[in-house]
């Protein structure tokens, strides 16, 4: 069944079906609610938002882009409502993103200096604005084109460039101390 054909079977009353988009999505949307907001707030939470947010907004898909392109917006959306919300600081000693090793063949020192290099840029990215961390985290974990998270955010091309830019250079004098 395609996507199309799926969601015009939920709004036709076969709500059962919408499982299916929960089961299929549901990894994304955990993953990247975690790398917007670290430990900031419960990560279980605010996925179950997201989807009773789609949930109600899938009426509103027009089949103008891809079904996980509308739940990125959504679940955007909603990770900035609830932090503004929560207005809760994150602590800067934590962010708890995930970084894969290079290499398992280091040495023990090579080892501490390579964590405490990803410590720095996980704490560098966090103090970051909403907006450029929102751009950096779709741009590098996401691996999202500029055009594809200026399609997501619904902003124009040369923002995304301009909060791309902007965020490097700021997590670069972030880190050069």
């Amino acid at each position: 069944m395609s996507e199309q054909q799926l969601i015009e079977e939920i709004l036709n009353g076969k709500t059962y079906l919408f499982a299916q988009i929960v089961e299929e999505n549901q990894t994304n949307v955990s993953g990247l609610c975690y790398k917007l907001c670290g430990n900031r707030l419960d990560i279980d939470e605010v996925t179950q938002q997201v989807f009773v947010e789609l949930y109600t907004a899938l009426p509103r898909f027009r089949n103008e882009s891809k079904l996980s392109t509308f739940i990125y917006k959504i679940t955007l959306n909603v990770v900035s409502k609830m932090l503004s919300r929560e207005k809760r600081v994150l602590p800067r000693e934590s962010t708890d993103l995930v970084f894969e090793r290079k290499s398992e063949d280091r040495n023990i020192e090579e080892s501490i200096i390579y964590d405490e290099k990803i410590t720095q840029l996980q704490n560098a990215i966090q103090k970051l604005k909403e907006d450029q961390r929102t751009a950096i985290v779709l741009y590098t974990f996401e691996e999202k084109s500029y055009n594809e998270i200026a399609a997501d955010m619904g902003w124009s091309l040369a923002k995304v460039e301009s909060l791309i830019f902007r965020a490097k250079n700021n997590l670069r004098k972030m880190l050069v101390k």
